[in-house]
């Protein structure tokens, strides 16, 4: 039985490439770089600021260029339009709280800017933790940040779910022992997904509705059986009464 469900945040829930390619490319800039296209900045987002700004400026230049890139960076998630929830989220988020499951959200991203974007969208009010890599002990895809979060919440792994975009978030929830949905619609392309091996896969966040309610009804199923079982385990094992 799903009782958690924690997602990972660009790529899965919102869409915010474009503000983080303004902001790339004003930072490549202001240092002297030619600027990247928005499908090479979209394709190496997912493990934190820092590490984009090594990738683009070098490990030398990346402190200088994370004091321009985030102040850039709050102003520009902050611009009408710049961020937006990606088609179904806004409904599946909705149908899991109805559901009673715990929602939570695990994110390298700084805190700063998550909650930015939640509060921007309107839908900080569904999450019962924001856990980002800046508060975490490792960032994806070391597991802390997913086991951290069941902790919070006294939920069993095994009734936890997590749902990414990218390759390091299928390994992230492998490593953690909690089931993993992989979902098509950010950085990484359905074929690296697939060949992990992901719990579950979707080619769009809509999808998960459909995984969740076949988990609950196998859920439902087993603890039935086992209860039969039970049931004529001791019905077969006692003996009649002698009189």
């Amino acid at each position: 039985m799903i009782k958690l469900v924690i997602f990972d945040l660009d790529g899965t829930l919102v869409n915010a490439y474009p503000a983080v390619s303004q902001s790339v490319n004003y930072t490549l800039k202001i240092l002297g770089f030619a600027p990247r296209s928005h499908a090479q900045i979209k394709r190496s987002v997912g493990k934190g600021d820092r590490k984009l700004m090594e990738l683009f400026v070098g490990k030398k230049l990346a402190e200088r260029a994370i004091v321009l890139y985030r102040p850039h960076h709050a102003r520009a998630l902050r611009q009408k339009g710049a961020v937006r929830l990606l088609p179904g989220a806004l409904a599946i988020l909705k149908y899991l709280k109805a559901n009673k499951c715990k929602l939570a959200i695990a994110s390298n991203r700084p805190t700063r800017f998550t909650r930015i974007i939640l509060k921007q969208l309107g839908v900080l009010k569904f999450f019962d933790v924001v856990l980002c890599a800046d508060r975490a002990p490792k960032p994806k895809p070391y597991p802390d940040i997913l086991w951290a979060i069941t902790r919070r919440l006294k939920i069993n792994k095994k009734d936890a779910l997590y749902v990414g975009d990218m390759t390091f978030d299928v390994q992230c929830g492998q490593r953690a022992g909690v089931k993993v949905v992989a979902v098509a619609t950010g950085s990484s392309s359905t074929r690296e997904l697939k060949a992990l091996k992901p719990w579950g896969f979707t080619d769009k966040i809509t999808g998960l509705r459909k995984i969740i309610v076949r988990e609950d009804v196998m859920s439902k199923k087993l603890r039935k059986g086992k209860l039969k079982w039970r049931s004529k385990k001791a019905n077969h094992g006692s003996k009649p009464g002698r009189g």
